[in-house]
């Protein structure tokens, strides 16, 4: 691999210890991908900051680091809202090991943003080479922002953010992100709704399983299009999917996609998602929510009190940028929570059924929260919640 004289500097221990051993791993990840060199990056998104999965082992490998992030770099979710974990039922046990992954992270230099989302609080742009982890978010800003990510692992995406730069393979070369497969939705979509796409997304990430979907037949606007994405990051591997006429790169690029397979989907694969389950809790927010869906949410609990439990989730950013909105949606009864999600907190594991309008959440909920998870759309699931 090509290094530079400043990358020969860091790798000869001259920024001390912990950058030498992170850009050794840098290198080592690059070469088993076939990296000829590294690119810097504008920002990193760290993932493995829930106590809940990165666990005892974990924090204190991250106590053994001393350095400081030189690119801006945010935390993916952890396993409760830093400032009401009380209030959500979380053990103090658990809050103090959480709080003690966020201090490790935080003595590294890394913001203490907790989110899914961090394209909603750092401006991203077309063609950015990034660091980022969550998948959900990866496949956001590949897709729907045209930047430049793979699927970073937790210790890939520190070491990223202790560096400023990632292996330059994978996502990073145009050569890489061509349509790959054609799905071709036989479905009326003009009056979708952001579940209606997390279920098409389900069922398109066991289509495309980790190819780079083309699709036709529809027109999502952007949060559909993150609730797409999200979704098929859940049940397939796919990182990075086009839509024709509406995603960046598909405006961009003339991509031939004669030839690739073509795989159509009905109506009924879709519906099929959507069954009824006996629901003990309501959880939306994952991916967190953006403003318009707060507002949204806002709009629809109006004048209503809930009767099921309704967790919302968001950063901490977008809620207080929105606090108006949150409180609004907080006199019904419902709660609004940053920092985590109904993935990787512990809080949700004690509900048996677990309403979502989600695709991701459909699918990783029953692993994550051993609960049996059902699908609809924001409005039947604050239905459910308030009736």
């Amino acid at each position: 691999m090509i290094l530079d004289a400043d990358d020969e500097r860091i790798l000869a221990g001259e920024q001390g210890e912990t950058r030498a051993k992170m850009l050794e791993l840098l290198i080592a990840l690059g070469k088993v991908f076939g990296a000829e060199r590294l690119v810097p990056i504008c920002s990193a998104q760290v993932s493995g900051a829930s106590y809940k999965t990165i666990g005892e082992y974990g924090l204190q490998w991250l106590n053994t680091l001393d350095a400081k992030a030189v690119v801006p770099a945010v935390l993916n979710p952890i396993g409760m809202d830093r400032g009401r974990w009380e209030e959500m039922g979380i053990g103090k046990d658990f809050a103090k090991k959480q709080q003690d992954v966020v201090a490790a992270y935080g003595r590294l230099g890394i913001g203490l943003e907790c989110t899914c989302t961090p394209y909603y609080l750092k401006e991203t742009t077309y063609g950015d080479h990034l660091a980022w982890s969550e998948s959900s978010a990866v496949s956001y800003a590949n897709s729907v922002i045209g930047a430049r990510t793979n699927r970073e692992g937790g210790p890939g995406a520190l070491a990223a953010a202790l560096v400023g730069k990632t292996p330059c393979y994978g996502f990073h070369l145009g050569k890489n992100r061509k349509p790959q497969v054609v799905i071709d939705v036989h479905v009326a979509t003009r009056d979708w709704t952001v579940a209606d796409y997390g279920a098409l997304g389900y069922r398109a990430g066991n289509l495309a399983g980790n190819r780079i979907p083309f699709f036709t037949g529809i027109c999502p606007d952007r949060d559909q299009l993150k609730a797409l994405g999200a979704a098929m990051a859940a049940t397939g591997a796919v990182a990075l999917y086009h839509v024709k006429g509406v995603t960046p790169e598909a405006r961009n690029n003339d991509f031939d996609i004669h030839g690739l397979e073509k795989i159509p989907v009905e109506l009924r694969e879709i519906a099929d998602i959507f069954k009824e389950v006996h629901v003990d809790a309501v959880a939306l927010g994952c991916p967190h929510c953006s403003p318009e869906e707060l507002k949204t949410l806002a709009r629809l609990l109006a004048g209503k009190r809930v009767k099921k439990p309704l967790y919302i989730f968001a950063s901490r950013g977008v809620i207080d940028a929105n606090r108006d909105v949150v409180d609004t949606i907080e006199w019904s009864g419902a709660r609004v929570y940053a920092d985590t999600c109904m993935v990787v907190s512990p809080v949700m594991e004690k509900y048996g059924s677990i309403m979502v309008n989600s695709g991701k959440a459909l699918a990783y909920v029953p692993d994550m929260c051993g609960a049996v998870a059902r699908i609809g759309t924001t409005e039947e699931c604050v239905q459910v919640a308030t009736e």
